[in-house]
């Protein structure tokens, strides 16, 4: 029987790779793809067949994923869009340059992967395109907006694409975890050098004496309630191999909590508590 086969985006550490590993040992024929040519070669090292895919590059995306369906014969059971990165910084600080930066990285290259998936999906009658969202795909956070506007987005177009997709055999899931162990803090500090001048900003005490500190000094240091990547792997399991898969998946309690506090608290509530957190 030929293997079922996915697409991951993301590979190079935490969720991506621990899905990669995940999916494999449960039968899975998994394409890991990074975006950094010596990461595809580290996880081809590991045994995994691993195109290089760049959100930034639709070239890359194209290659691709044109090398995973020549490798199946033209088939592609799921994608697991999650390759993405933070870009700290107050709102009024983030230029629209490195906005539309990390849109691209987040989201138009997402829609761009997912579109070309889906006729591949519809020939054959079935498929599953599963999106790493976030807790943050529906509550804000301070110093965030630029992640924040990227999940938002994202949110409201799956949940769209979900409702299209309906009859066609495709199932689409997000997932939305709160804390993971991962690398996401530590690879949003370029991101945060190169568009944040946080020295000139009206804020520059309020930079220094909170996100400075965690960016930097705090980068090691687990989040509350913060759990492995492996916690993310197990529902990307259910929302490719159940029959019936959730349209939402919650990771962490962070998310169940902010989830129902959305849902019975009033808007103002809700800023007060994530004011007293931040």
């Amino acid at each position: 029987m030929t293997k079922r086969s996915i697409l991951i985006t993301g590979c190079s550490s935490g969720i991506g790779y621990d899905a990669a590993h995940g999916l494999r040992d449960k039968g899975w024929r998994v394409f890991a793809s990074c975006r950094k040519p010596g990461d595809c070669a580290r996880l081809t090292e590991e045994g995994f067949e691993s195109p290089r895919i760049d959100y930034e590059d639709s070239a890359s995306i194209e290659t691709g994923l044109a090398e995973v369906l020549e490798a199946t014969g033209g088939r592609i059971d799921a994608l697991f869009n999650n390759g993405a990165y933070g870009l700290p910084g107050a709102v009024e600080d983030l230029p629209t340059d490195g906005l539309r930066a990390i849109f691209e990285a987040n989201f138009f290259g997402w829609h761009e992967l997912t579109r070309r998936v889906i006729p591949v999906m519809r020939a054959q009658g079935a498929g599953r395109i599963v999106q790493c969202s976030s807790v943050l795909g529906f509550v804000p956070l301070y110093w965030r907006a630029a992640y924040v506007a990227t999940k938002y987005a994202l949110e409201g177009y799956t949940d769209t694409l979900r409702m299209e997709m309906d009859g066609t055999g495709i199932k689409v899931c997000l997932i939305e975890p709160g804390p993971i162990t991962s690398r996401i803090r530590a690879n949003s500090i370029p991101h945060f050098e190169r568009w944040i001048d946080w020295q000139a900003s009206p804020r520059a005490a309020q930079y220094q004496a909170r996100l400075m500190k965690r960016l930097y000094a705090e980068t090691g240091k687990p989040d509350p309630f913060e759990l492995p990547p492996k916690a993310v792997t197990e529902k990307l399991i259910h929302a490719v191999e159940s029959p019936r898969p959730n349209p939402r998946y919650y990771v962490t309690r962070p998310t169940y909590i902010m989830g129902f506090a959305r849902r019975v608290l009033s808007t103002r509530a809700l800023d007060r508590i994530i004011r007293k957190g931040a």
